[in-house]
Order: C-alpha cells, then sequence, then structure tokens
C-alpha cells in the first residue's frame, strides 16, 4: 500500500495543472517529487506534543473524532501519512540568492502552492477512500485554526504538519523550528490520515535536532 500511495503522489505532482508557475515565469512545476512518512496513531511521540506545542495539540485520534469519525476508534489502526512537498531546484537556487527578503520567484510559488497542497490533500483523501478505506485530514477539523500563547511556539495551531512529519521520521528540526529533511528545509508539508493498513515508516532519531549543524 505504501508504494501505492508513492506512485499516486508523484502522478499527482507532475500531472496536475495546480503544480505549475504562472506561464510569464516558464510555467514549470513548483514542487519536485515528493516525499512521504507514515506514523502510527498510538505512537507515544504524539502526547509529546502536548507539551512541546501546547495541550491542544491533537493526536490522530483526537483528530480522527473531530473530523467527524464516531465511535472509539483504536489508535491503533491509523496512520497519518505525512507529505514532504520539496522545491523545484530553480525556486531552491534564487531563494539562496536572497539576503534579507525571500526572492520573488520563491513568493510567488509560495503562493501559487496553496491551492496544489489544498488540491493534494483532498484528492489523497478520495484515493483512499477510493480503495476502501476512510480518511481525513488535521486541515480539516473543526478544531483546526491559529492560536497564540506567551511562551514559544507564539503562533501554533492544533495540529502541527512540520511535527506530524517529525513524528513519521522525515526529518528533524533546525534552531528556528524548520524541519530539516533528506531533501533540505526549503519545503512544504502537509498530511491525511487513514484507517488504511500502511507500514510505518522509523525515526532514525527522536532527538528533535539530530539534523541541525549546530
Amino acid at each position: 500500500m505504501n508504494k501505492k500511495v508513492q506512485l499516486f503522489l508523484e502522478d499527482l505532482f507532475s500531472s496536475n495543472e495546480l503544480n505549475r508557475l504562472p506561464e510569464t515565469y516558464g510555467g514549470g512545476r513548483i514542487f519536485d517529487t515528493p516525499l512521504i512518512g507514515v506514523s502510527r496513531g498510538d505512537d507515544p511521540i504524539f502526547n509529546r506534543f502536548k507539551e512541546v506545542i501546547a495541550p491542544e495539540h491533537m493526536t490522530p485520534s483526537e483528530m480522527w473524532e473531530k473530523s467527524g469519525y464516531k465511535g472509539g476508534y483504536p489508535s491503533s489502526s491509523l496512520r497519518t501519512v505525512s507529505i514532504v512537498f520539496p522545491y523545484v531546484d530553480r525556486i531552491r537556487e534564487e531563494s539562496k540568492k536572497a539576503t534579507e527578503m525571500p526572492v520573488e520567484i520563491y513568493c510567488l510559488g509560495r503562493n501559487y502552492a496553496n491551492a496544489f497542497m489544498t488540491d493534494v490533500i483532498e484528492k489523497t483523501i478520495s484515493f483512499f477512500q477510493d480503495q476502501g478505506y476512510r480518511a481525513t485530514a488535521g486541515v480539516k477539523s473543526t478544531d483546526f485554526q491559529t492560536l497564540s500563547q506567551d511562551k514559544a511556539p507564539q503562533f501554533y495551531s492544533p495540529w502541527s504538519e512540520r511535527h506530524m512529519a517529525f513524528a513519521a521520521g522525515l526529518g528533524t528540526f533546525s534552531l528556528h523550528e524548520g524541519l530539516i529533511t533528506e531533501v533540505g528545509c526549503n519545503i512544504r508539508v502537509a498530511s491525511v490520515t487513514t484507517d488504511a493498513p500502511l507500514d510505518v515508516t522509523a525515526r532514525k532519531s527522536d532527538d528533535p535536532y539530530a539534523n541541525c549543524l549546530y
């Protein structure tokens, strides 16, 4: 099933017209081939997120219920698929030239990417449903919103895509809290939770800063 999901996403990234820059910028892709990781719904690390982010941060089973699935579904049967969206080399290379403000093509790609990321989430949910499974996403939960608090992180949501990706073994954090993956940190992240029988991807380290050079 993991391979089937990977192939589905690779095809979606290559064929979806929303993953394109405007023609005035060449019309090339915004994101390269995606990375995926899978975490298990009852991973103890999700309770740790309530301490390091905020008590309101949801576990997958809490998010599952707040998204409309009731009935005490066992968290051990849930899987969260985290998806890393790596910017293409052109956007990465241009971004390296920035000294104070982000370069125009990065800002453009980031803004255009929002519609594509939403489409990927919706199509991935439909993909699992077409396979006979249930699926939802943290951003679709009734509790999803931007919150603030006096301590760090000052701004947060009750479903952190970066932390879910960390749980799925896709990377660790930098000192400025960006996620450092095997393709770097010039990325976006999304996730979908499902009851499909996916294989869990192991974390190389539980150290949240294992990939940080400093």
